[in-house]
């Protein structure tokens, strides 16, 4: 009974503070791809991808109600930055769903225009003045949103003198672009403007979550939680176990982190995604401990220091593309090429031998095929119906009376670099992991072109920061295709993170070194370009862009392989429209990616 009128109260508090039903919320995954198109047609950078950005407390002024309710204490306001476009992943600010969803129109329209410098009100006011001149489209949408805007606010007459100042200025801006405003600190913060852009202070940092991927690939159930939260590291106590020893008194005063042995209860990912609402700010470390169950977010930190040191051996230089200064930098990146030189020799498994046979079958149409050639002045054979026509035809001149055989061979040269990051650790199923779909992959592939008889190579890549990028050598151009080979395929491993600018362009330099006619570069990934410093979010996206634009200049084709389910936000973007495909069901990799290669070559 309790629980049931704690639950009534509740409903009634919540109607009072006025807090939206669910039937009017406008959500931003079902219309994600449609803003993104709009914010890239109205000049929006076009690497950029579109998140969910979290609810931040605003600390303006509520009624008792309101606070009783426990509601309006955060808002999620729209922002752009160096990674993305970040959006509420739901409006029900306003009564109907068309105004709601007009304002993540609107929104996704701003972002792409407003300027980055000046105040907050200022910039807000003129990338306003440019939507409303430029697209007229938008306007009568703008008006309708400033009424219900100006409807939701706060009357000026029931705040403080000071706040109701800015509460004035603030809606004269929304009615009047156009003229100047200038906003004179109150007590308060202001009511947040729903129609306005983040401030500054509130935009998402542009550096990664460090750790992010790692991590998430130690989990073998992982929910992906697609708002884009603050964070902050933290180092785990030093102190082995035990409890900390307080008086009684103080318990309400101050805490302390304890770290304990203790048994983890799993929690659903609703209630971890609740949990992280509830916070402000994230402080994240790392306790080398996996639970079954995780949730996945995307996180704002501050970048760490880069400590890696240069390699002992001998590394080659490789540039980098730095698309905010619009420059290559020459000799940024160190990469390592290495053999798995131990790797015993093998045979195929048992497993993939059918997969195997049916492959065989189905690419014996690449193999070279025999052509007769008739009629030719000198051959291997005598062509019987060109000199039977001389013999019956006495005006006839010299006849052209031999045939010769030849062979059409594929003038091809491959070279497939497959994605060796900590990510490929992730489960698929409970037998199978992305690496091991990967080894198959490998596997199959070589058999399928030893077949053929293409030149072809194979390499792995992984990397830890600039410094220290690695390729693992798996099988040369000049080598032929042997049970040692499939050896070092059965011992690759996952290792750190993925810096795909500076491995494409090592594959890039390999394969142009190649003589054929047609040059294929294969990458095999199961995710975007990332590592541990600043290479994440759009810096690396437009780095690999770089590279792979480089790539076809030198008359190669790049064609890119990914099992990662959300490719379709960056890679039309790094590979453009017609050169990449995504596997659907990553256990389908092994028998697709020979297949594909097949419909590529053919």
């Amino acid at each position: 009974m309790e629980e049931q009128v704690g639950l009534w109260w509740h409903q009634m508090l919540t109607r009072v503070a006025g807090q939206r039903g669910h039937a009017g919320v406008a959500y931003l995954e079902p219309v994600r791809d449609q803003l993104g198109l709009l914010f890239r047609a109205l000049g929006g950078a076009p690497g950029l991808k579109v998140d969910a950005t979290a609810a931040l407390r605003h600390g303006a002024r509520r009624t008792v109600i309101e606070r009783m309710a426990g509601v309006r204490s955060k808002v999620a306001l729209a922002s752009v930055d160096e990674q993305a476009l970040r959006l509420p992943d739901a409006v029900d600010a306003y009564a109907s769903l068309e105004l709601n969803q007009a304002l993540l129109q609107w929104l996704s329209a701003l972002c792409a225009v407003a300027p980055d410098a000046g105040d907050w009100v200022a910039r807000n006011q003129a990338g306003t003045q440019i939507l409303l001149k430029k697209y007229r489209g938008l306007a009568a949408s703008y008006w309708r949103l400033v009424a219900a805007e100006l409807q939701r606010r706060p009357d000026p007459a029931r705040l403080p003198k000071d706040e109701a100042l800015v509460e004035r200025s603030i809606r004269q801006a929304l009615r009047h672009p156009d003229v100047a405003v200038t906003l004179l600190p109150g007590q308060r913060p202001p009511e947040p403007v729903l129609l306005w852009l983040a401030p500054l202070s509130r935009r998402a940092a542009a550096s990664p979550a460090s750790a992010a991927e790692p991590a998430s690939a130690q989990t073998s159930s992982a929910q992906q939680d697609q708002k884009r939260r603050q964070a902050e590291g933290a180092e785990m106590p030093e102190r082995p176990g035990g409890l900390t020893v307080f008086r009684p008194e103080s318990i309400f005063s101050w805490s302390e982190y304890a770290k304990v042995q203790h048994d983890v209860q799993e929690n659903d990912e609703a209630d971890l995604a609740r949990a992280a609402d509830d916070l402000d700010t994230l402080s994240i470390s790392d306790d080398q401990r996996s639970v079954a169950r995780a949730l996945r977010m995307n996180l704002d930190r501050a970048a760490r220091a880069e400590g890696a040191a240069a390699p002992a051996s001998p590394a080659i230089l490789l540039p980098e593309w730095d698309y905010q200064r619009q420059r290559l930098v020459a000799a940024h990146c160190s990469l390592r090429i290495s053999r798995v030189e131990a790797a015993d020799p093998c045979e195929l498994p048992e497993r993939l031998r059918q997969e195997q046979r049916r492959l065989q079958h189905q690419l014996a149409l690449l193999n070279p095929e025999r052509q007769l050639r008739r009629r030719q002045a000198h051959g291997d054979d005598i062509d019987l119906d060109a000199l039977i026509r001389a013999r019956t035809d006495a005006a006839a001149a010299q006849p052209d009376c031999y045939q010769q055989v030849r062979r059409n061979q594929r003038d091809l040269s491959c070279l497939l670099l497959a994605d060796l990051s900590l990510s490929t650790e992730a489960a698929i199923s409970e037998q199978q992991r992305v690496i091991d779909v990967i080894r198959d992959s490998l596997w199959l592939f070589s058999e399928s072109l030893a077949q053929t008889r293409d030149r072809f190579a194979l390499y792995g890549f992984s990397s830890r920061q600039r410094h220290a990028v690695s390729m693992v050598e798996l099988k040369r151009f000049d080598e032929t295709f042997n049970a040692q080979i499939r050896g070092r395929i059965g011992q690759i491993r996952p290792a750190f993170y993925t810096r795909m600018g500076a491995a494409i362009r090592q594959a890039t330099a390999l394969l142009a070194q190649e003589k054929s006619r047609e040059r294929l570069l294969l990458l095999l990934t199961d995710g975007k370009p990332n590592d541990n410093d600043y290479y994440e979010g759009r810096y690396g996206i437009e780095d690999t862009r770089y590279a792979l634009s480089e790539a076809r200049k030198l008359g190669l084709r790049p064609f890119c392989v990914t099992v990662d389910q959300t490719a379709e936000d960056y890679l039309p973007h790094i590979f453009g429209k017609h050169s990449f495909t995504i596997i659907k069901r990553p256990t389908e990799l092994p028998r697709r990616l020979a297949m594909l290669y097949a419909q590529l070559t053919r």
